[in-house]
């Protein structure tokens, strides 16, 4: 370690000039084809896992009121019985939707789409 560290300090700021000399020396003619590969096959990116989840409703609390709960408490949510769900996708918000049964499964009927230029996007 000892023997690195002397040999760094040899350097001296003025070795490192040149190679700050060669990064002005960047070919960007290839940038243009770069950019034009935007609309590439997306199929890799087609089979990532991403998390969606359903949300009934939600409620803010204190917590310690959160704390002093236990078998039996109600909490009231921000949503009206028979509401649309939330679906989120990795977190947010994509679309609602209602719950429905899918071979004795649960399925999701898609009623709403409320970020549609999450779907162009993916689309491109």
């Amino acid at each position: 370690m000892k023997q690195n560290d002397e040999s760094l300090m040899d350097l001296g700021l003025d070795g490192l000039d040149g190679l700050f000399e060669k990064q002005d020396e960047v070919d960007l003619s290839n940038a243009a084809a770069t950019n034009g590969s935007r609309n590439r096959d997306l199929r890799f990116f087609r089979q990532i896992p991403v998390k969606v989840t359903l949300e009934v409703a939600s409620t803010e609390l204190p917590l310690g009121e959160l704390m002093q709960a236990g078998k039996g408490t109600v909490l009231a949510l921000d949503k009206q019985a028979g509401a649309p769900l939330d679906v989120r996708v990795n977190g947010h918000l994509l679309a609602r939707g209602e719950v429905v049964l899918v071979n004795g499964k649960y399925g999701l009927r898609l009623t709403e789409i409320v970020d549609e230029q999450l779907l162009d996007d993916l689309d491109a």
